[in-house]
């Protein structure tokens, strides 16, 4: 049971990653109708504008994402801070990290500037997204703009889709890596869910 009352500000993120083929997206597509609450109205389709931003200093760098949807103009734009990864607990079936998502008006990215924050990166984001109870599955691909600020001139950074289960709740609710990994389970093989350390990824790169 999830205990978020008046003064409890979800803000722990379990989270397995993983990534199907174009192919066999809608496989997946069809098996998420069955498993998940949307089976009557089918998912939540979006294509969103994210702009990364960064401010670097003696640490490790602070991001924020600033996101808009592209297809509900009226909707407001959201913040996302997400902290470093907590690797402590290896024997953990996810990932775990702190985040904060907000709703925001459209001077976003001036207050972020102002802060000190400078532009890192932008894509545009297309895919679909599942409930199933406090989990939220996505499955989305991503655009690389050949533009900068302009959303319309894009191509596909891999003919990949990226699959995300997530739950986001209130410290110390360690149980509900269960549900994800019972969850996970029923997705194999079509696509294996994982907790994929990404700073482990950006040292192999360099």
């Amino acid at each position: 049971m999830d205990i978020t009352g008046p003064g409890i500000i979800p803000d722990q993120e379990y989270l397995l990653q993983g990534s199907i083929l174009e192919t066999s997206r809608d496989v997946l597509l069809h098996r998420l109708r069955g498993l998940c609450d949307n089976l009557e109205t089918g998912p939540e389709m979006f294509h969103d504008h994210e702009m990364v931003y960064c401010m670097r200093g003696a640490g490790p760098p602070v991001l924020f994402r600033a996101r808009r949807s592209l297809s509900h103009q009226h909707v407001p734009w959201h913040l996302r801070y997400v902290g470093q990864v907590d690797v402590g607990d290896k024997s953990r079936a996810t990932l775990l990290r702190s985040c904060i998502d907000v709703s925001t008006s459209d001077n976003l990215m001036q207050f972020l500037v102002e802060m000190g924050f400078k532009l890192d990166h932008e894509h545009v984001v297309k895919g679909y997204l599942f409930t199933k109870g406090r989990m939220k599955i996505t499955v989305s691909k991503i655009f690389r703009m050949l533009e900068s600020n302009n959303t319309e001139t894009i191509e596909p950074l891999s003919q990949s889709y990226l699959v995300e289960l997530s739950i986001v709740t209130t410290p110390g609710q360690e149980q509900v890596q269960d549900d994800m990994r019972n969850f996970a389970e029923q997705l194999k093989p079509l696509v294996q869910l994982d907790k994929i350390d990404h700073r482990r990824l950006q040292v192999q790169q360099i």
